[in-house]
């Protein structure tokens, strides 16, 4: 009992010293937030009172315009005796009302709510203002004393000029003291402001002094008195929970030990072996790739691992040298036991025991089937590279050909056509007499026709070779000078459409190949097609080059375009031909066509280095 009593004394002083503490910190903070009530309601019963006398100051500013408009408008008669009556009696209330404002925003009236105003400074603008507010009101009153109907409005000039004269300055006057009650009225929220702040900051520092002399103590009193209690039951349940604790991690243990053995021996390829090289242990799947059993386990490790004796005793050299810490990794291929070549990526680890015995651990992944697909990547590879030099072959065997059928066309376009007018030209030159007048005329208008048709031959020679347009003016203009000079030359019906929208000069060599293509394009349109037109359209978008040839002429079976010759028996280029100079450009080529109706070639090319306009 005597240790009882103390205890439950010391609990009830606590408590009895907590619940002061708490009633007066709560006592604290009602306090505070009742006065900050009052302050606000207080503040709220002001700012009405404010908001009245701003509405009142500021219908005055309107009654004062008002009484200025009514006057005008009962000076100037603009309706008749009935509405001007009505007009006095509004301007009388008119009149009223605003002396009975300015009255009760300095003195203050209890129907409209005001007080009597106390503030100097609005009562010093009131007194700037009553000179004003004086002559209008004393203008208006003779403005009514005065029969409006029968007097002229000349009389009331001098009424009109005082109420428009001082209407601008009482307004100006009246806007300072709205402007003023304003003012004040922010100056009482800055003030409740400010109070309110003080208020947070005083219920903020009671909330900090029960926290500091309440809270802590409380928590840190409670919190000992917990730990106590648990203390004593953690004590008696230690012994207990040290056991369960080391019993399951035995448990665990073991079970990780024999799933991991589990996972080594049948789905690792791994063995450890002594320093002597003879086998500590060996997986079961690796002994199964290896083609051995359990028996063979009392052989030494270089055995096992392959039945070819160089690698036995390149293997044995290896485990006996590996005495470092150090990884070795290699690839080795070993014959089984049962004959077949297997690939092997070997890790070689040096295990150090605590007796100082060296153990080595060997960790292998079978890589036959990388190896052989090597090989076979690499045999692919050989046969590639063979085949691309085998084609490189053929090309060039293709280009010079072209070249050397080039030549030919050009040297008989020169010698069937030049050549033989060049002849003509030389023979009738010769057989002229100047003896006899009229044939020697004869002869002269022949040899002008006969240089006329060989000058046209030279051009036609020259232009099939190398258009100057396309060297110094880019693939547009080439191709438009060459429909344009076939068109003029074979009769047909050629047209050239180009809806770029400026000229663009890219790589010669692009432009060269592509002109050549089109070239022999449009050359097979007017021999094999017998069309009525042949259009060729040229555009420039998103970085693409496409020109297109279309003819409506006879078309033909694009199934036979792979059995076609090389070149055509007038000398020219074939499709394959045309295939290869845009394959070389990286660029491609489409042939459409169909029976009757006509065809269409389509040649695209990427543009990655453009000059515009001839300038970079």
């Amino acid at each position: 009992m005597q240790n009882k009593n103390p205890q439950h004394q010391l609990d009830t002083v606590t408590f009895f010293k907590v619940r002061r503490r708490y009633l007066f910190a709560i006592a604290a903070i009602a306090l505070t937030v009742i006065l900050a009530q009052v302050l606000i309601q207080q503040h709220l019963n002001n700012q009405l009172d404010d908001s009245r006398v701003i509405n009142v100051a500021g219908r005055q500013r309107a009654l004062s315009q008002k009484l200025t408009k009514e006057a005008l408008l009962i000076v100037n008669r603009t309706s008749g005796s009935i509405a001007q009556e009505s007009n006095l009696k509004r301007l009388k209330t008119t009149l009223r009302t605003w002396q009975i404002s300015h009255k009760a925003l300095q003195y203050g009236n209890d129907s409209m709510g005001l007080s009597k105003e106390r503030n100097k400074i609005v009562l010093k603008l009131f007194e700037e203002l009553d000179p004003y507010h004086q002559a209008m009101v004393k203008a208006t009153e003779e403005l009514l004393k005065k029969d409006v109907v029968s007097t002229k409005k000349e009389f009331f000039n001098p009424q009109l000029k005082i109420l428009l004269e001082n209407e601008q300055l009482f307004l100006s006057k009246m806007d300072a003291i709205v402007n003023e009650y304003d003012a004040q009225s922010k100056k009482q929220l800055q003030a409740l402001k400010f109070k309110e702040y003080l208020l947070l900051g005083f219920s903020l520092f009671i909330l900090l002094l029960e926290i500091i002399f309440l809270f802590r103590p409380l928590s840190i009193q409670i919190k000992e008195t917990i730990s106590k209690l648990i203390q004593s039951q953690n004590e008696s349940d230690k012994a207990t929970q040290e056991i369960k604790t080391l019993f399951l991690e035995k448990e665990k243990s073991l079970k990780e030990l024999q799933e991991l053995n589990f996972v080594i021996d049948n789905a690792a390829l791994f063995a450890s072996a002594r320093k002597d090289g003879s086998i500590v242990f060996i997986s079961k799947k690796f002994l199964e790739l290896l083609g051995h059993s359990s028996k063979d386990l009392k052989l030494p490790l270089s055995e096992v691992l392959t039945t070819d004796e160089g690698q036995q005793t390149y293997l044995k050299e290896v485990l006996r040298s590996n005495r470092k810490n150090v990884i070795r990794s290699e690839e080795l291929k070993i014959e089984t036991k049962k004959g077949v070549s297997v690939w092997l990526d070997m890790s070689i680890i040096p295990m150090h025991q605590s007796s100082l015995n060296q153990s080595i651990l060997i960790l292998c992944s079978d890589i036959t089937e990388r190896k052989n697909n090597q090989l076979k990547i690499e045999e692919l590879t050989k046969q590639n590279y063979e085949e691309n030099i085998r084609q490189k072959q053929q090309q060039a065997s293709l280009i010079v050909e072209g070249q050397e059928e080039e030549r030919k066309r050009i040297a008989k376009d020169i010698h069937d056509g030049i050549g033989q007018m060049l002849t003509a030209l030389k023979f009738n030159i010769e057989s002229i007499d100047l003896s006899e007048q009229k044939k020697t005329e004869e002869k002269i208008a022949y040899l002008k026709e006969l240089c006329s048709d060989l000058i046209k031959g030279v051009r036609t020679a020259t232009f099939n070779l190398t258009p100057p347009e396309l060297e110094d003016h880019g693939i547009f203009p080439a191709l438009q000078k060459m429909t344009t000079e076939l068109s003029r030359l074979t009769g047909k019906n050629i047209l050239f459409d180009n809806k770029a929208e400026s000229n663009i000069r890219f790589n010669a060599l692009a432009e060269t190949n592509i002109y050549r293509v089109a070239q022999e394009a449009v050359n097979n349109a007017i021999k094999y097609a017998a069309s009525n037109y042949i259009l060729v359209t040229i555009n420039h978008k998103d970085g693409i080059l496409s020109v297109v040839i279309d003819d409506d002429g006879k078309g033909f079976d694009t199934s036979t375009l792979n059995d076609a010759p090389k070149h055509n028996s007038e000398g020219g280029m074939g499709v394959l031909s045309m295939k290869e100079r845009i394959s070389y450009i990286n660029g491609r080529l489409f042939i459409n066509s169909i029976l009757g109706k006509g065809t269409r070639v389509t040649i695209n090319y990427k543009i990655n280095n453009t000059f515009e306009d001839g300038k970079k």
